[in-house]
């Protein structure tokens, strides 16, 4: 499609030519899936996205000409040249020299061209694969402009407040040079303010605000009208019912796009009214019985899904139990629901791994970015019997009466893109649920990483031993190191051992997040090691100490392997950004959490391979880590398409949410 109209922009995403998941059933999601793979092996528009780049760059020298008044003068006459004929490619391309001239002159930021192509295929409705620290966020920045000029509000979705802020204040400067406003959302606006910010022409958001004003605008319209609609509305304070603050849903960039159109996509946004249906007591009363319950007797712990199943022994133990007990005790439906999360809450969640006990709250962390997700609790129950296993007050018991997944929110965009380091692996995905191609987009400058072994140990005393001894080397020779891992508790565990070893460590995980961009931006300091979770492999640049570059960059280890390889590739693409040289390594173990959930029979297997110092042969641990990664991406997947399936059925029930229009 060479243009988008404002006519076009009305249309649903399926317009241009995808197989959105509300469509695709069964075989037919698996078949969008293979031929989204396939096309972004053999279809990437690359030839398109240079000749759109090469274009561009030939405007240049008329637009450097124009005095400032004169560049604002131009940019008004595009917008009405936009307005008519919508984002057709010459006027897209004269639009794409005007933001990149604008940028030129208030930023100091003269776009490569490689930054141009990323804006192209934002503008094609794609998701522009870019390198870590080939400027992502300037590339948004003007593929936004593009947008708004054509006089459809253009919202750029960040992962939290902090970047959201930062990049619109950023490029503020830009953007009024050329007459356009931008608005900031962040958590704890008041509804004036949203209303504000959403009525600009660039709105940068979180994607978490986004969906709960959309959920927030549905339950207060005004003209749904049923009884049901009355109901919900009346469990908000009246101070959220209101006019809805959003516009339409026209155009979205989506930074960091695999994190939310993917890894988050399994957990459903909810909006819940609270009740006092469920006494204290019984949290405290279902996690003393359920330890009183052995594993494999009365009950089957799937950590691989983390689901629990009582046995029919342990369903007698539940009936003898409940002999005498009154109320809810009496339902063999409800004492088994209370005993398999209360079985959940004590053996499938950890403590700094899933969530932190911190300011008396138990809050959730997320396994992908290692970021706290601010006001989420689990369901059913579950998140007060944690709370109470911690000896936390429990929140109050609360009942859904909105929800959304990410997948069926962004199908309602009119056009959807995105940006992120890493698309390829999950491409298919990507294609069969939101119609999105992936476009590998080439770098800067050639990459200078050097990969030094992905190393497995079959013992944790040898891969400590190895990390130390790394460590001591790597400082010695004025390199700063980076350390990765997947978990709060494993991260504090490096920290404690490198201690022992006498390496001091800077730790950054969520209990440290509110520090997270001055610890990550100090990170390239020489002799400096930084034991972060994977909340350090996004979102704010490693500067390297000159000092540092001479002596080789930065070097990344990872301690543990992600249940997804686009998450290893996240962090190693921390390293050797831009031409910088850098290194990276893993120094991982057969008994951590990717291979305990996912591969546990064949890590005992892998384990006879193991040389004397405890290594297992390349090919083996190559082998093995595949193997689990690929059996948790297709249970994460699984897990999706239910969510997906659940918030469908929900949908029908709920008179608000409606069809997508």
């Amino acid at each position: 499609m060479n243009g988008l109209s404002n006519a076009e922009l009305r249309l649903p995403l399926a317009r241009v030519g995808a197989a959105p998941a509300e469509a695709a059933q069964g075989l037919d999601l698996w078949l969008s899936t293979v031929y989204g793979k396939l096309a972004t092996r053999w279809r990437n528009p690359l030839r398109e996205l240079r000749a759109a780049a090469v274009a561009v760059e030939r405007l240049a020298p008329s637009f450097e000409a124009l005095a400032d008044a004169d560049l604002r003068a131009a940019a008004a006459n595009a917008r009405r040249t936009l307005t008519r004929g919508g984002l057709a490619e010459a006027p897209a391309q004269n639009a794409l020299a005007l933001a990149r001239e604008a940028a030129r002159r208030t930023l100091g930021l003269d776009a490569y061209p490689v930054q141009l192509m990323g804006a192209w295929a934002l503008l094609r409705g794609m998701v522009a694969e870019m390198a870590t620290g080939e400027g992502k966020s300037l590339t948004a920045a003007l593929a936004a402009v593009c947008v708004a000029l054509s006089g459809r509000p253009v919202h750029v979705v960040t992962v939290n407040d902090y970047l959201a802020a930062r990049d619109a204040q950023v490029h503020a400067p830009m953007f009024n040079a050329l007459g356009l406003t931008v608005g900031t959302v962040v958590a704890g606006q008041a509804p004036p303010a949203r209303q504000a910010a959403y009525a600009c022409d660039i709105t940068y958001c979180t994607n978490k605000d986004l969906v709960f004003d959309f959920l927030r605008d549905r339950l207060a319209r005004p003209e749904a009208g049923s009884a049901r609609q009355d109901a919900l509305r009346a469990a908000f304070d009246r101070s959220d019912v209101r006019p809805g603050v959003q516009r339409e849903l026209a155009f979205a960039i989506v930074d960091e796009a695999d994190s939310v159109l993917i890894d988050e996509a399994r957990t459903p946004l909810l909006i819940s009214s609270e009740h006092d249906r469920m006494p204290v007591a019984l949290y405290g009363q279902a996690l003393a019985l359920a330890g009183r319950l052995q594993v494999d007797a009365h009950f089957l712990l799937d950590r691989t899904a983390r689901s629990c199943v009582l046995t029919e022994a342990g369903r007698d133990a539940l009936a003898a139990a409940a002999v005498g007990e009154h109320g809810i005790w009496r339902s063999e439906r409800a004492r088994e629901h209370l005993a398999c999360q209360a079985l959940s809450a004590l053996f499938l969640f950890e403590r700094d791994r899933d969530y932190i006990v911190r300011d008396g709250k138990v809050q959730i962390v997320d396994e992908f970015t290692g970021r706290v997700l601010a006001d989420r609790a689990w369901e059913g129950g579950l998140h007060q019997m944690v709370e109470v296993k911690e000896q936390v007050a429990p929140t109050p018991n609360r009942d859904a009466i909105a929800r959304m997944t990410y997948q069926r929110f962004f199908t309602r965009y009119a056009r959807l893109s995105g940006m992120t380091g890493t698309a390829r692996e999950v491409a298919g995905e990507l294609w069969s649920v939101y119609g999105l191609r992936v476009a590998s987009i080439p770098t800067h400058r050639p990459v200078r990483r050097r990969a030094e072994g992905w190393h497995l140990f079959a013992n944790d005393t040898e891969r400590w031993r190895a990390l130390v001894q790394r460590c001591a080397a790597l400082r010695g020779a004025g390199r700063a190191v980076l350390i990765g891992t997947r978990s709060v508790q494993m991260s504090e565990r490096v920290a404690e051992r490198l201690r022992a070893g006498g390496i001091a460590a800077v730790v950054l995980n969520a209990k440290q997040d509110a520090d997270e961009a001055a610890v990550v931006a100090q990170a390239g300091q020489p002799g400096r090691v930084t034991v972060a979770t994977n909340m350090a492999g996004r979102g704010t640049d490693i500067l390297l100490h000159d000092a540092v570059r001479a002596a080789g960059g930065l070097h990344v280890i990872l301690t543990e392997f992600h249940e997804s390889g686009r998450i290893d590739r996240q962090l190693v693409g921390r390293c050797a950004r831009q031409g910088d040289p850098g290194s990276c390594e893993a120094l991982a173990g057969l008994h951590d959490e990717l291979f305990a959930r996912f591969g546990a029979r064949a890590a005992r297997w892998a384990a006879r391979w193991a040389g004397s110092d405890g290594e297992l042969p390349a090919h083996v641990a190559a082998l093995l880590r595949g193997w689990a990664q690929r059996r948790a991406e297709r249970v994460h997947t699984a897990a999706r398409m239910m969510t997906l399936k659940q918030d469908r059925q929900q949908d029908r029930t709920m008179s608000f949410a409606g069809r997508r229009t």
